[in-house]
């Protein structure tokens, strides 16, 4: 599973580094030291933290060039055929519906890395480039959305 430094984890929220580390010096966001000494936090436990916090946003717009939110996967539900993907990009929640088969090409688990590109009427689902597994960088995936 992704795991998010406290400088990445900032933009994701709209808050300042300082306010996440508070949150971790509370307890309110759990996270853990890696090897180098660092603050992480495991992507589940952001999701987690990411939906409690959709409810109580204040309403601040992100700022979007081209319609893309940046933000984290916070719930993926598939049946047989379709998938309903959740992302939590600052204050916004995005919801999505695509194939399975999309879902399960892009590896979209609660942790993930993720951009919601907003097409007309559709939104379009892509792994942000730090998100992505190592043996897919660089690969084309179509999603057969678009």
């Amino acid at each position: 599973m992704a795991s998010f430094r406290i400088k990445d984890i900032a933009p994701l929220l709209g808050v300042s580094a300082d306010t996440v580390r508070r949150w971790i010096d509370s307890g309110r966001l759990p996270a853990e030291r890696d090897p180098q000494g660092h603050r992480v936090v495991d992507g589940a436990e952001l999701a987690a933290f990411m939906r409690g916090r959709s409810d109580d946003d204040d309403g601040r717009l992100l700022s979007s060039a081209r319609n893309r939110f940046r933000g984290l996967v916070t719930d993926v539900r598939k049946d047989t055929v379709m998938a309903q993907v959740e992302i939590q990009a600052g204050p916004h929640r995005v919801v999505s519906l695509m194939s399975r088969e999309a879902a399960d090409e892009l590896g979209l688990a609660v942790g993930v890395l993720a951009v919601a590109v907003v097409k007309s009427t559709t939104v379009v689902v892509e792994l942000a480039e730090d998100g992505r597994a190592p043996e897919r960088r660089g690969e084309a995936v179509d999603g057969g959305h678009g």
